[in-house]
């Protein structure tokens, strides 16, 4: 593994991967000594030595290795087969030379590879010819067994949605592929299962929704925030299907009339995807919706918030403040958790504890200590905080207030010198003070603890392939308080292949940031309504969703139509 086959292995690469394993605790001085005497006879990679004696498992020393050559390393066991990545390499040429196609990722214009043994420059120099430079090569470790199953369970079947779907309508089964032990691709539920996840996340889906209607299973993706019907199928295919999601997300199969939670991790265009599951009993058989938590695009920084400039000093002055709590409030699938990871990936470092607890951890992140709440372990919002306080921390997220043993917990624990992160469920930034006062606290324990209160909302991003501008009409000016002899030039939806004619593509935030100071605060504890607090802070500069969604409007990033579904304008018409 550390050499091209049957090359004697020099001695400091043998020195060099045995040192990383014996450093971890992994093998012993005495075990390498063997493995060494055993190559001087068969003249093979140490590393195949070492696995062949059972000295270490082969997924050990593939981490092993790719610490040491700096390479990444893939599960194969947890990939879904990207069918196109597939195509470019054959079958026969992939078993020769003992590598496997991952993925094809389109963006970058790369092919991700699996190979064992990374000096097989032939081998790469040969892929590479067959792409004839329409893609890089990417290389991945992984071991060589597991190269070798993967080559036998993956090529041969199709992995298209369509494909699939013949193949379990007409009845024809591939029984050489069934001859194959533990090969479970060689039923077609099982590949049409992980071939519609793939779709999910190469449309850049949030949600998958499974639906089961009288006579038909609805399939339908949530992109850019709003449900698009993706498929119909039979209902026969569905009682299948809801059996390979939950054995998958490690949930109880022969359960199917209390909701169940569960969680998927999966490889996809080579980097890893999350799926948290929930199934829950309908008239018409178990419903299964699956939240995508797709790391890669999870943790966005400060800067590519898409703030302006203002809005982005103000967050950091309120993120700089030693102690006190910072809210961000919007209804659900707002974004809120992105802005807190954001903002938690911002001011990470050695020099600080940061602590979370979250309903469960989305996306995990290196020098944080993460803890999902657990109801079996009596471990909720209000127990978690009190224990976290007790580890020394710094910097404390609660995922949600939820009532008022949270709240109080949270603003106990601002009060005495930590910086506390939470989301809370409001229409507005002013709109959260009411809602705290109305779960318990008491306005003296609201003013002075609060730093600052951030709502946001996301809105659909125009294609910029096809949006089409056009003059403000006199309504538009009045909606976006411009003079009407200065109307502005707006963009509207039109809808072409690179959009999936939708008119949109992405999403993006609009926020606004309520910064406390020592007149809110005073305001506060008198129990000023809320109309007053928002007069005083647009007094202060504050700017509500609504300027923020129409800056976005007037600089061509969405249309006023998006805008006027997300935000209220009515007090404008």
């Amino acid at each position: 593994m550390n050499s091209p086959q049957g090359a004697p292995v020099a001695p400091q690469a043998k020195r060099h991967i045995g040192q990383i394993l014996i450093s971890q605790g992994i093998l012993t001085e005495d075990q390498l000594r063997i493995a060494l005497l055993e190559q001087l006879k068969n003249n093979q990679p140490v590393g195949r030595l070492l696995v062949q004696l059972g000295f270490v498992s082969e997924a050990t020393l593939r981490d092993a290795l790719s610490e040491k050559l700096g390479l990444q390393s893939v599960d194969l066991s947890q990939i879904v087969v990207d069918s196109s990545a597939l195509k470019l390499v054959p079958r026969d040429f992939a078993k020769r030379q003992n590598l496997f196609p991952v993925a094809l990722d389109r963006e970058r214009k790369r092919l991700i590879i699996a190979i064992a043994d990374t000096n097989n420059i032939v081998a790469l120099d040969q892929v590479r010819a067959q792409l004839r430079d329409n893609f890089d090569v990417d290389v991945r470790l992984a071991g060589e067994s597991e190269i070798a199953r993967a080559v036998d369970q993956y090529y041969g079947h199709d992995f298209s949605i369509d494909g699939i779907l013949h193949e379990i309508e007409t009845g024809e089964v591939d029984y050489q592929s069934l001859q194959v032990s533990g090969d479970a691709y060689s039923q077609p539920v099982v590949r049409l299962v992980s071939a519609l996840l793939a779709d999910a996340v190469e449309r850049g889906a949030s949600d998958v929704h499974f639906e089961p209607e009288q006579n038909f299973l609805r399939i339908r993706y949530r992109i850019d925030g709003v449900l698009r019907q993706i498929r119909s199928l039979h209902k026969t295919y569905w009682p299948a299907m809801a059996v390979r999601i939950k054995v998958m997300a490690k949930m109880n199969i022969a359960e199917t009339r209390a909701p169940q939670d569960g969680r998927i991790s999966l490889t996809l265009t080579g980097r890893s995807v999350d799926f948290r599951v929930a199934s829950q009993a309908t008239s018409h058989g178990e419903n299964v919706v699956l939240r995508i938590l797709d790391r890669q695009k999870g943790i966005v920084p400060l800067d590519g918030l898409g703030l302006e400039k203002n809005q982005l000093e103000l967050l950091k002055k309120m993120i700089a403040r030693p102690e006190g709590i910072i809210l961000v409030t919007g209804p659900t699938g707002s974004g809120k958790t992105t802005t807190l990871y954001s903002v938690l990936n911002h001011i990470n470092s050695d020099g600080l504890n940061i602590m979370t607890l979250e309903d469960p951890v989305e996306y995990p992140m290196t020098l944080i200590r993460q803890t999902s709440v657990n109801e079996a372990a009596k471990m909720d919002f209000a127990n978690g905080i009190r224990s976290l306080m007790r580890q020394d921390p710094d910097i404390i997220l609660v995922g949600e207030i939820r009532d008022e043993d949270t709240a109080t917990m949270a603003f106990r624990a601002a009060m005495t010198g930590h910086q506390v992160y939470s989301t809370l469920h409001t229409n507005s930034a002013i709109g959260a003070i009411p809602r705290l006062l109305d779960i318990g606290i008491v306005p003296d324990v609201l003013s002075g603890n609060i730093i600052g209160i951030v709502a946001q909302r996301l809105m659909r991003r125009l294609c910029k392939h096809c949006k089409q501008p056009y003059e403000a009409s006199a309504a538009d000016c009045k909606l976006l308080g411009v003079d009407v002899g200065k109307a502005p030039t707006l963009h509207r939806s039109v809808g072409c292949d690179q959009c999936d004619f939708q008119g949109y593509k992405g999403r993006l935030a609009i926020l606004e940031i309520l910064k406390f100071d020592p007149e809110i605060d005073e305001m506060i504890a008198h129990r000023a309504t809320t109309r007053e607090l928002l007069k005083a802070a647009i007094s202060r500069g504050f700017k509500t969703l609504a300027d923020d969604a129409i800056r976005r409007a007037l600089d061509g990033n969405t249309a006023l139509d998006e805008v006027l579904r997300v935000v209220d304008l009515t007090d404008r018409m």
